[in-house]
């Protein structure tokens, strides 16, 4: 037998000596996965709630930034609800370390985006930074990666440094009182490098849309600071209470 396909057959047995004892799991509903699939069940795939807002121009997530920011498109891949399976999900890859999460999710977000044909002029993807304490407390910007996710998808270039947080503000989820979230968010964006984003159009990402301030913010601090370029909004995510009402079912 060749050295080779030994080497091969020793890898194959030992990577499922591994999953035996460590089986890969669904970051949705956390079951094992079967044998040759990767990353998500296809139960938690089928059962995802789409929103198919990418395909559409006007649609409930686009209709929540009128009169606030001017905006070309706006999408969010799929719902979520506060005692739904991808909440855990969401939780994973935005507080556990589950990075890699946040970047297929960004590619399968991005291959909708580039199919609808609504993004098509989008020059630039810019995520919503974090403030540097809470970079160094978590390790990595989630939004980073699912802009990364996307880009690579849309064929385009990620600006992770133009855009970024001055100031250090509470955490928006642990405010429930809608006008807290929006003070919360007041003046702690600034641009770095105007001249890069000037004139061009910036898909702004985030991970999960509720109330809509942090976007607000960084889109009219984008604005003021680059006052030719064009802004569009995806979100990996979008809570069903914020679009449609309802009590307790939002909130992650």
């Amino acid at each position: 037998m060749s050295k080779p396909r030994t080497s091969v057959m020793l890898r194959t047995y030992f990577s499922e000596i591994f999953r035996l004892f460590f089986p890969e799991r669904c970051p949705a509903c956390g079951r094992s996965l079967p044998e040759g699939v990767r990353w998500l069940c296809p139960h938690c795939r089928w059962d995802m709630p789409l929103t198919g807002y990418a395909a559409e121009h006007d649609n409930p997530v686009a209709r929540k930034f009128w009169g606030l920011v001017p905006v070309q498109e706006a999408a969010s891949m799929f719902f979520f609800t506060r005692h739904g399976r991808y909440r855990a999900m969401i939780h994973g890859f935005k507080y556990h370390g589950q990075w890699k999460t946040c970047l297929r999710l960004g590619a399968m977000f991005g291959a909708e985006l580039s199919e609808s044909g609504l993004y098509d002029t989008v020059d630039l993807i810019v995520p919503v930074p974090l403030h540097y304490r809470r970079l160094f407390r978590r390790g990595y910007n989630q939004a980073e990666y699912l802009a990364r996710g996307i880009a690579g998808a849309l064929g385009r270039e990620t600006d992770c440094r133009s855009l970024v947080r001055k100031s250090y503000n509470r955490s928006q989820t642990a405010m429930r009182n809608r006008k807290d979230r929006w003070e919360n968010v007041a003046d702690i964006f600034s641009v770095r490098c105007p001249q890069r984003l000037d004139g061009r159009h910036i898909l702004l990402v985030d991970d999960v849309l509720t109330t809509g301030s942090t976007l607000t913010a960084c889109a009219e601090t984008i604005l003021k600071a680059a006052p030719s370029c064009r802004i569009s909004i995806a979100t990996l995510a979008v809570s069903a209470t914020e679009l449609f009402g309802g009590k307790g079912q939002g909130g992650l």
